[in-house]
């Protein structure tokens, strides 16, 4: 089988053939397969979110490809709708376009717009509100009611509800509480799990990235910079840092600890992983 998502030599030029044109990608290529976690990381200004502007058909590139499923999703325009439909993505700060009078009819708007039965949309309104966590008494609320991580989990939801086999986040976490963080991201996770659906997220937070995704795409001026797994890339500390981007917490911490001499490893990127170090560490750690 292809990949769900691949993106072959993809150049997009902002203002081209004009005193203010800029390259915001240039020639980038990467896969992405059914059921995969692709976290997205790179500086500000790097081309990250423009790069997903182009997975569902929202901007057009100048030049290479986007293949959903095999097929290149500007083939026709009935196939970009219906790819518009199957690779959903959900903008920095969501809440924001949030404008219906209850949070029902705002989950519904995405099923609404694909034509489905009254009975279906209903469905996958109930079926998107469990994912993220919205009882059934909040529903029948204005979504201004909620607190900023109900918003946020509303939005996500209008998302779900079209059941995309491709979810796209940018920032899905930006802003919130340290619960609210939790509770979306979990979220994501249950999606992720119940559909196969594969997540590609973009993330400014390392943490988030290292314990979420199962490979990472590094970004720098509007390439790909790196590509691999969180263990492989975050053991390239030095080579992150340079980008002006961080490596996880608890990275720094235990690279800290071997320069102080304990026989701890490398590549601990989570808090998991750290905990499974130190314990075999055994009394309090043998010198190197």
């Amino acid at each position: 089988m292809p990949p769900i998502i691949e993106v072959q030599n993809l150049t997009h030029i902002y203002s081209a053939g004009t005193p203010f044109e800029r390259t915001a990608l240039n020639k980038v290529s990467f896969s992405a397969q059914q059921g995969e976690f692709l976290g997205i990381i790179g500086h500000t200004g790097s081309g990250k979110s423009t790069l997903i502007q182009h997975l569902n058909g929202l901007l057009k590139p100048n030049d290479g490809r986007v293949l959903f499923a095999g097929e290149d999703i500007w083939k026709d325009k009935a196939f970009t709708r219906q790819v518009r439909h199957r690779v959903g993505l959900v903008f920095q700060y969501p809440e924001y376009q949030l404008f219906e009078e209850t949070v029902y009819r705002d989950i519904a708007f995405g099923p609404k717009n694909m034509g489905l039965s009254d009975e279906e949309i209903d469905k996958r309104v109930r079926r998107a509100a469990g994912f993220v966590g919205i009882s059934d008494e909040q529903m029948e609320k204005s979504p201004f009611e909620l607190s900023g991580g109900q918003k946020r989990r509303v939005a996500i939801a209008g998302v779900i509800a079209m059941e995309p086999e491709v979810l796209i986040l940018d920032e899905p976490a930006a802003g919130l509480d340290p619960a609210g963080r939790d509770a979306v991201l979990q979220n994501i996770r249950a999606y992720q799990k119940a559909q196969n659906a594969t997540i590609i997220m973009v993330s400014h937070s390392m943490e988030e990235a290292a314990a979420l995704a199962d490979r990472l795409i590094v970004m720098k001026d509007g390439s790909i910079d790196m590509i691999g797994t969180p263990e492989d890339v975050f053991r390239q500390a030095d080579r992150i840092t340079a980008m002006g981007l961080a490596v996880p917490k608890v990275t720094q911490v235990f690279r800290r600890l071997r320069e102080l001499g304990l026989d701890v490893p490398e590549n601990v990127y989570t808090l998991q992983q750290a905990k499974a170090a130190l314990l075999s560490l055994k009394g309090g750690g043998r010198r190197a």
